[in-house]
């Protein structure tokens, strides 16, 4: 939530045609405090994000939602255990699973993480981090159960997964893995707070964003959406509008041509039957 705060600090003091001097100074504090801030590679003090709002004429009532993000984002993190397996730029998207209003996710290779089974995340992690000894990657996957548990509390974000049809046939972990995994989806079809859509060859063919992509949104109409794409060893997050414009267009049209849930549902069907 820090970037995201940054970004949206920033966003505002160029639109108000305010030099990162001009704001230092306000809050008392160097040009390059501001730019560290705007980055997020400071943390956010309440009192000088609450300064800053007021010089960048930021109503009372904003400033309130802004003060609330602030100390939540300067609060400890639930995920801080598992510190020595999950890498900072991951860690990041966990923070910002936790602050959305929406997740959009479409995966092209694997059964979204946040809707793996047990078997299904074991297979996964272990394909991914072969020489890892088996008690971090055991951790990696208690990991991600903890990130599925936090997504079914209440107030958590709505997750809207779009699957590649390739994904429901590609043998992770042998068939009694996929028919577990399977049959998972097809009750996460009933779940309320869940959206599954699996995206046809067809539609995978005719509109897709090339690669795996989460999408996150805020409740928060003024804070930007951002764009999380992961790579082996790294990740990117895009937040600027051009970029975020680009992608959410991609998803919609793939949305609006993958299969319905009720379609949805007769693919993973047939595909459970494959496994039989």
């Amino acid at each position: 939530m820090s970037r995201v705060l940054g970004n949206y600090l920033r966003a505002l003091r160029e639109s108000r045609g305010c030099s990162p001097a001009t704001a230092g100074s306000h809050i008392r504090a160097h040009a390059s405090k501001i730019s560290r801030m705007e980055t997020a590679h400071v943390s956010l003090k309440a009192r000088d994000v609450d300064e800053l709002l007021q010089l960048y004429g930021v109503s009372e009532v904003e400033r309130a939602e802004i003060a609330g993000l602030v100390q939540r984002a300067a609060g400890p993190d639930w995920w801080q255990p598992y510190g020595e397996i999950v890498p900072d730029w991951f860690q990041a998207l966990i923070g910002l699973e936790r602050d959305a209003h929406l997740v959009r996710t479409y995966e092209t290779q694997f059964v979204p993480g946040l809707l793996q089974t047990v078997a299904y995340a074991r297979a996964v992690v272990q394909s991914g981090h072969r020489l890892a000894p088996a008690e971090e990657n055991a951790r990696r996957v208690e990991l991600r159960l903890e990130r599925q548990r936090r997504m079914a509390e209440p107030g958590a974000p709505v997750l809207w997964a779009l699957i590649d049809e390739g994904v429901l046939h590609r043998p992770v972990g042998g068939k009694a893995v996929m028919r577990e995994q399977l049959q998972h989806l097809l009750d996460v079809l009933r779940r309320p707070g869940i959206r599954l859509q699996i995206a046809s060859y067809s539609a995978s063919a005719a509109a897709t964003p090339g690669a795996a992509v989460t999408y996150l949104r805020f409740a928060q109409g003024f804070l930007p959406d951002v764009v999380y794409l992961e790579h082996m060893t790294s990740a990117v997050y895009l937040d600027r509008l051009d970029d975020v414009d680009r992608y959410r267009a991609a998803l919609d049209e793939l949305s609006a041509l993958a299969a319905t849930p009720a379609e949805s549902r007769s693919l993973l069907e047939d595909a459970l039957r494959r496994y039989q």
